[in-house]
C-alpha cells in the first residue's frame, strides 16, 4: 500500500507556488516538486537495511529554480539535441533558442523544467500535467502533456501523455541523478552498470549524432546563416546518422562492467551517449534497459521502459559549483542518469525512429525505476 501525501514547499515571486508530494511504500520513499515534474528524492534501502537518498538534488526551492543541470526534472518539449536549433516539420522550418553550443538542448532556454505543472493525486501516486502553448520555445501547435508517478512496492513508474494541435516533434525524459551510495558521494566509479543495447550512437563535437551537424559544415549559426536559407535546401540535408554495433568498443555494456575502469576507455570527459534499445518501426512495447548495482552496499537500480532509446550520463559537466542536498558539493563523475527517450536529433534524422507527434494523435510512453538489494 503506497501512501500519497503533499505540501506546499515553497514560493518564488514570478512563478508561484511549488507544492512537495511524497509517495511512501515499504520499501521506497519518493519525493516529487511540482516545478519541473522534479524527482526530487528516492530513498531506498542499502543490504544493511539503511535507507539512503540516491537522486541527487537541493535542499530548498532556490536551488532548482537556479539549477543549470536538469536535477531530476522532467525535460521537453524536446528532450536531448536538435542540431543547430533548427528543423523543418511538413514543409515548414522553426528556430529554436540554441543553448548548448550551437544546438538546442532539453527544450530551449525555459522548458518544461521550469514550469510549475498542475497535481492531481492518483492512485498510488500523482499526475502532473502541463499546457506548452503554440510557439514556446520556438515549436509548433499547443500540447497538453502529462507525467503520472506512482509506486508500488519498489517500483516507481513514470508516464507520459501527450496530445498536439499542430504536428510537432516531442521527446519527454525525466532527467534524475543517481548515486547509489547516496546522494553526496564523490563518483560513481565503484557502480557496475549494464545496458541491453546492441548498438549506440557515436556523437561529433558537438555531441550531435555523426554525420548530422558535420556535414552543414558549421559550428555555429552566425556562420550557418548565409549558406542555407531554403526549406527545401534544407530537406535535402537530411541525413542518416550512424548506427554502430557496440561490439569491440568501450559502449558495450551488455555484461556488467564497473563504471570507473570503462569511463578511462570512452573518449571525451565520459558517457553522454545514446544507446539503442530497438530499431526504427519496431511495434511499442516495454523492455528492460539497463542495471545498475553497487556492490558495496547491495543497492540496485533496474530500468524498464517502451522507449527506444537511454542516454547513459555520466555526470561530465558537473564541477563541484553546486551545492546540493545536505551542503553536498557535485562533482565531475559524481553520479549518472539513465534517461529513457527517443534518440537525439531525431527531427533532423529520417532514419532514426519516429519522434513526431501529429494532431489527433496519442503520445505516449513508460518507464519503470525498480530499486532493489542484493
Amino acid at each position: 500500500m503506497t501512501q500519497v501525501s503533499h505540501q506546499q514547499w515553497g514560493q518564488e515571486v514570478g512563478l508561484g507556488c511549488v507544492d512537495l508530494w511524497v509517495l511512501q511504500s515499504a520499501l521506497v520513499r519518493v519525493e516529487v516538486l511540482t516545478l519541473g515534474a522534479i524527482i526530487r528524492s528516492v530513498c531506498s534501502r542499502g543490504r544493511d537495511g539503511r535507507m539512503e537518498d540516491v537522486v541527487l538534488g537541493y535542499d530548498d526551492l532556490e536551488g532548482y529554480v537556479s539549477d543549470k543541470r536538469y536535477l531530476g526534472a522532467v525535460v521537453g518539449r524536446v528532450a536531448n539535441r536538435i542540431a543547430l536549433g533548427r528543423f523543418v516539420v511538413e514543409g515548414e522550418e522553426y528556430r529554436l533558442d540554441v543553448n548548448n553550443g550551437p544546438n538546442a538542448l532539453h527544450g530551449g532556454l525555459r522548458g518544461f523544467n521550469k514550469a510549475i505543472w498542475l497535481a492531481t493525486a492518483v492512485e498510488g501516486g500523482v499526475q502532473l500535467s502541463l499546457t506548452s502553448p503554440d510557439g514556446d520555445q520556438g515549436y509548433p501547435g499547443e500540447v497538453q502533456v502529462s507525467v503520472s508517478y506512482t509506486l508500488q512496492g519498489e517500483t516507481l513508474t513514470a508516464e507520459y501523455q501527450a496530445r498536439s494541435t499542430k504536428t510537432t516533434p516531442i521527446n519527454l525524459t525525466n532527467h534524475a541523478y543517481f548515486n547509489l551510495t547516496g546522494q553526496g558521494a564523490a563518483d560513481v566509479y565503484d557502480h557496475q552498470v549494464c545496458i541491453t543495447a546492441q548498438s549506440y550512437l557515436p556523437l561529433d563535437d558537438s555531441s550531435i549524432p555523426s554525420a548530422s551537424v558535420s556535414e552543414w559544415k558549421s559550428t555555429s549559426r552566425a556562420e550557418y546563416e548565409p549558406e542555407f536559407k531554403t526549406c527545401n535546401q534544407l530537406c535535402a540535408l537530411e541525413l542518416k546518422g550512424e548506427i554502430r554495433r557496440v561490439d569491440g568498443t568501450p559502449f558495450d555494456l551488455r555484461k556488467p562492467v564497473l563504471i570507473g575502469p570503462r569511463l578511462k576507455e570512452v573518449p571525451g570527459p565520459g558517457f553522454d551517449h545514446n544507446f539503442c534499445l530497438s530499431s526504427p518501426g519496431d511495434p511499442w512495447t516495454e523492455r528492460h534497459a539497463a542495471r545498475v548495482c553497487h556492490p558495496a552496499s547491495g543497492r540496485v537500480l533496474e530500468v524498464s521502459t517502451s522507449q527506444p532509446g537511454i542516454q547513459f550520463y555520466t555526470a561530465n559537466f558537473l564541477d563541484g559549483s553546486m551545492t546540493g542536498k545536505g551542503g553536498a558539493r557535485y562533482g565531475k563523475h559524481s553520479s549518472f542518469c539513465l534517461e529513457t527517450q527517443n534518440w537525439p536529433d531525431a527531427v533532423n534524422q529520417a532514419s532514426f525512429p519516429d519522434c513526431l507527434l501529429r494532431p489527433g494523435e496519442d503520445y505516449q510512453h513508460v518507464t519503470r525505476f525498480t530499486f532493489t538489494t542484493v
